[in-house]
Parts: C-alpha cells; sequence; structure tokens
C-alpha cells in the first residue's frame, strides 16, 4: 500500500511541477508562492477547524510538537523559494533531473544521520545519480547554465539539498504524529511565514519588482501539491515504509514534467538531456534494487 501511495505522490508531483512552470513564467516568484501557501492552507484548513472545535489546538507533542512543524515549514519554504527561482530561469529538462537527484542525497544522508548501511547496488545507484548531475551540468553550460556562471543553477541544487533534509526530518516526524496533522499545521505555518517574507520583500527592495499577473496554474499548484504531500505523509506512516525508496518513487515524477518541457515547451538539446534522465534512472533502479 505505501508503494501505492508513493505512485500517486509522484504522477501528483510531475503536474504539480508543470503548474509550477507555468505559473512562475515571466512572473513575481514570492508573490505566486505567497498564493501557493495562501491555496495549501485552505484547502487544509478543514483539519485545522475540526481539531480546533475538538479542542485539539495542540499537537501530541504539545508545544513541542509546534515547534517541530514549524521547523518543517522552514526547511520545506528555504527549499520552495530556491526552486521557484531556480525554476523560473532555468529549462524544465535541466530543473527536473536535477530535483530528481534528490534521493541520492537523501540516501547519503540516512547513512550518516540513521546508520543506515548501504549494500554495493545503493552504492552504485549512489555513484550513478552523482554522475547524472555532473552531466547535466555540463548540458546546462551547453545553454548558458553553468556553475561558474549561473546561481540558477546553484538554486536548483540548492532546493533539492533542503528537499532532501525535509525528506530525513519527514522520516523521524511522522513516526511522532499523525500525518493529517503535520500537513495541515505546517501549512499554515508556512502561509505565516511566507507572508511576513512577501511583506519583506516588499518593503525593502521595491525597485526589484517584476509584476504579478494571474494564472489559474498557480491555484493548480497547491491542489497537486496537497494530494502529492498527503499521498506521501501517509506513505511513510506505514509499517514497513522505506524513505528511501519512497522518495525515489516520488522522484519518478521527472518524467511527467521533462515530457511536457520536451513537446509543450520544445526546449532544447534532448537527447543528451534524455540520456542524462535514462542514467539517473538507472541510478535510481539501484537504488530500488538495494533498498528491497
Amino acid at each position: 500500500m505505501w508503494i501505492f501511495l508513493a505512485v500517486v505522490s509522484a504522477l501528483c508531483l510531475g503536474a504539480y511541477d508543470i503548474f509550477k512552470k507555468i505559473s512562475v513564467d515571466g512572473n513575481n516568484v514570492p508573490v505566486v508562492l505567497f498564493f501557493n501557501t495562501l491555496f495549501s492552507a485552505l484547502l487544509m484548513s478543514p483539519v485545522l477547524i475540526i481539531g480546533i472545535t475538538g479542542s485539539e489546538v495542540i499537537l501530541g507533542g504539545g508545544v513541542t510538537g509546534h515547534v517541530h512543524i514549524l521547523i518543517k515549514s522552514f526547511i520545506v519554504l528555504s527549499s520552495w523559494l530556491l526552486g521557484y527561482f531556480g525554476l523560473k530561469h532555468l529549462p524544465l529538462t535541466i530543473a527536473g533531473p536535477i530535483n530528481a537527484a534528490r534521493p541520492v542525497i537523501v540516501l547519503v544522508g540516512a547513512l550518516l544521520i540513521f546508520g543506515e548501511q548501504l549494500n554495493w547496488l545503493q552504492w552504485i545507484g549512489i555513484l550513478i545519480g552523482f554522475w547524472s548531475l555532473f552531466f547535466i551540468s555540463r548540458l546546462g553550460s551547453r545553454e548558458g547554465f553553468s556553475f561558474k556562471h549561473s546561481k540558477w543553477l546553484w538554486f536548483s541544487i540548492g532546493a533539492t539539498f533542503m528537499g532532501a533534509v525535509s525528506a530525513l526530518y519527514d522520516k523521524w516526524l511522522l513516526k511522532l504524529y499523525d500525518p493529517l496533522e503535520v500537513q495541515a499545521w505546517y501549512s499554515f505555518y508556512q502561509l505565516i511565514i511566507m507572508g511576513v517574507t512577501l511583506w519583506l520583500v516588499i518593503r525593502f527592495t521595491p525597485g526589484n519588482k517584476t509584476r504579478f499577473h494571474w494564472s489559474w496554474a498557480i491555484p493548480l499548484i497547491s491542489v497537486f501539491l496537497t494530494i502529492a504531500d498527503l499521498a506521501y505523509f501517509y506513505s511513510l506512516s506505514l509499517d514497513g515504509s522505506m524513505i528511501a525508496v519512497v522518495s525515489m518513487i516520488r522522484r519518478g515524477s521527472v518524467i511527467v514534467s521533462f515530457f511536457y518541457g520536451v513537446f509543450a515547451l520544445h526546449e532544447k538539446n534532448i537527447k543528451p538531456k534524455l540520456i542524462d534522465l535514462s542514467l539517473l534512472l538507472v541510478g535510481l533502479l539501484f537504488l530500488v534494487l538495494g533498498s528491497r
């Protein structure tokens, strides 16, 4: 069941990436992200209302529980800010594979933090994954996106790293709290944090504004992300679930966004990028086989 939920999450994440790309294209990223957090919070508000009316405002861990959720909110929002800016300026066929390498970092983190033992299949998967990141960076330099000259490439890698930190934190967090409560409260805290962030941006950078334009793709970001996260949280909460495998399956979403970039956006250098994507998927396959 937890594998099925991970697949559902992956498909929804693919749609989420597409609508995210549509929303940030030529748009004001902080405002788009604020609306994303607003709609996500509204979608999860019934959970908070039921909890409040039932006198369950505080999580099972009390104030400590809310601190834990607040930490998650900061981690996720930092990943989103970096990822949204990176996605706005990078082709989807570059940003997608970079983000899809997240399981490699998750597995390294599981090794260092949780003391998990890696077998030879997993080590092969990690090496292929890092080679894939190097390969996609070389491809990006052909289009003017190199490590030396493009901060957006580093933004995308930073978003991937923070996303991996969030995945590792989730595995611990969801052993303590109900997945639905975690989703609802962290959506609420993200809205507050992003609201303050947007106010600071408007207040202190008045000369650095990109005009915001509304798109119906913006609420769809929240819809598909909420479904993806709910499926993901419940997958991790089930007995026997493995964070490395769940994270890898979710990265299969790159296939959906990649082919959207090919057929809808007509992005360049598709053949070598497809080779890199295939290389990455092979690396993920080794990780899955090694994690069984």
